[in-house]
């Protein structure tokens, strides 16, 4: 690889940083958050990189002690990054996430992967009325979110200001849980799942995530391929996920996910035995396929009526603590609203 390329990679992982993290970072907090990426480079390097993006624009310096933000160019160069820096990303995302996964299914504790979506302020008691019954009907890998309002913070990620930052768990726990167990589990692809009489029968779409630089759910939602508040009434297409565990491994997977439930942890649709097809999907004679369904499936559910989210699949993790059922959620929402 040449200098300029090597320098160019670097740059673009220090652009997804700041753009993720919505604030002023310094050259020290920076470092720290590119050995996520596979990415190890000293304090003084990453200050070198960043004067060579402030001179291109793409960063801006606010104050010796706040460090940087991400400029409007920086967020283009973003958009356009060069295309062998975006594939497999969602597959590395993955299994970021799924390592600083700490949760501990006995004690409760511990951070848990989240999807984190930013809804309009005026939008957001709407929204969470749009998400109700996707909610209740089970179409997300737990009723427990978080809400948080602008100026503060859901993991690492800053709210802005006129937002909402709505948090849902991602179906990373999974990965991570099994894994802290030494149950390794391969993600395959995130698809539409078609539901008829609210059994999972078939993937209609997919998208592979060694492939694609974006979480599926997020392409999905966008596009609006779902009909979540359909499904959630008997018949209609939800996010959903398809994974692969050893087959060996069967038993022990299913005690964990029962163990899970008792969290308030669920969203394992279908588990096939050794070598079965799962939902019309192949899978190797060794292994045993699963189907999880997507964690923004609420916000699909919003989507479809026109409220609009700016949506961060497997974006981070948090404290297990910091969450709360989503009914006492849109109660105090409720609450809110004059009689």
């Amino acid at each position: 690889m040449f200098p300029y390329e090597e320098i160019e990679r670097k740059s673009i992982v220090i652009l997804r940083i700041l753009n993720q993290a919505g604030q002023p970072l310094g050259a020290r907090i920076i470092a720290r958050r590119m050995k996520d990426y596979g990415v190890s480079l000293s304090e003084r390097a990453v200050r070198y990189h960043l004067q060579f993006m402030d001179e291109r624009g793409l960063t801006q310096l606010v104050g010796r002690r706040d460090g940087r933000i991400i400029t409007e160019k920086g967020i283009d160069e973003l958009r356009n990054a060069r295309v062998q820096d975006k594939v497999g990303y969602a597959i590395s995302r993955i299994e970021i996430l799924a390592y600083k996964t700490t949760f501990d299914i006995r004690s409760r504790t511990g951070l848990i992967p989240v999807n984190v979506s930013f809804f309009s302020e005026s939008l957001f008691d709407d929204a969470l009325a749009a998400m109700k019954e996707s909610f209740d009907m089970g179409l997300s890998i737990s009723d427990l979110v978080s809400v948080a309002r602008a100026g503060s913070f859901i993991g690492d990620m800053s709210v802005p200001e006129g937002q909402v930052g709505f948090a849902t768990v991602c179906s990373i726990v999974f990965n991570g849980v099994l894994l802290k167990q030494g149950i390794p589990m391969d993600s395959k692809f995130g698809g539409i799942l078609q539901v008829q009489d609210k059994k999972p029968v078939r993937f209609v779409e997919l998208i592979h995530y060694s492939g694609t630089s974006l979480d599926p759910s997020e392409a999905f939602i966008s596009a609006k391929m779902t009909s979540a508040r359909d499904a959630a009434a008997g018949e209609g297409k939800i996010l959903a996920n398809f994974r692969e565990v050893a087959g060996i491994c069967r038993e022990n997977v299913l005690d964990i996910v029962s163990l899970l439930e008792k969290t308030g942890i669920r969203g394992v649709l279908s588990t096939g035995k050794m070598g079965e097809a799962v939902c019309q999907v192949p899978v190797d004679v060794n292994k045993v396929g699963m189907v999880l369904t997507g964690g923004l499936n609420p916000v699909a559910a919003a989507r479809e009526i026109g409220i609009e989210a700016e949506n961060f699949a497997m974006s981070t993790v948090m404290d297990f603590a910091g969450l709360r059922p989503f009914a006492q959620v849109f109660r105090e929402s409720r609450g809110k609203r004059p009689v």
